[in-house]
């Protein structure tokens, strides 16, 4: 029975997000396309009639898994509650549903451009939104120290959980990472906010 094409879309989607969440899980070696079909519930065959390589399905699902975390910044979050769940042991410890920057960023290192062409324009749309999310950054009449300061944030983010989750779960050094970090970044936030913030009216 042939399948409509917006079914057809529906299983591509599908197996973009089940491929996202194992990589994460498992690294891109970790995968094979026979596991990752049958985790999505397809046959084998079925891997080439939607995609023309493993690699673009990793490019693909790299752009997926970063756009999850791009969703995180939206709907008016403030940069501090994103820094909360970002350094916090639930998300530390959820690999598959995690950040793929933190999760994936050595694999993608050592894979074609298309894939590291899909981290950097995910990572450049995770920098736009964190830097759109700072109210006091929006009236910065300086855009580099803007950006500069969101890029600092993100790469003690991305560093902090990769250390952490390079130490066993039950280690007190995994959640030291954690912890220090976080109250370090949250507190070069207010430290932001407050210089950046307009001299009372006289």
């Amino acid at each position: 029975m042939r399948i409509t094409k917006a079914q057809a879309q529906a299983n591509r989607a599908h197996v973009v997000e089940t491929a996202s969440r194992l990589f994460r899980e498992r690294g891109y070696d970790g995968v094979g396309v026979a596991d990752l079909m049958a985790a999505a519930g397809f046959t084998h065959g079925g891997f080439y009639k939607q995609f023309g390589s493993k690699t673009d399905l990793i490019a693909e699902s790299a752009a997926c898994g970063i756009g999850q975390t791009v969703a995180l910044t939206g709907n008016g979050v403030e940069p501090a509650e994103f820094v909360r769940h970002y350094l916090s042991r639930e998300h530390r410890d959820g690999r598959g549903t995690g950040c793929t920057i933190a999760a994936l960023g050595g694999d993608a290192a050592r894979q074609p451009d298309a894939v590291r062409t899909a981290f950097a324009t995910g990572i450049e749309s995770l920098v736009t939104a964190l830097s759109r999310g700072d109210d006091a950054a929006a009236d910065c009449a300086d855009a580099r120290q803007t950006r500069a300061q969101v890029l600092d944030m993100l790469s003690h983010l991305v560093g902090a959980l990769v250390m952490s989750r390079a130490c066993p779960d039950d280690s007190p050094l995994a959640d030291e990472f954690i912890t220090v970090c976080r109250d370090a970044i949250l507190g070069a936030l207010v430290t932001h906010q407050v210089a950046e913030a307009p001299e009372p009216a006289r």
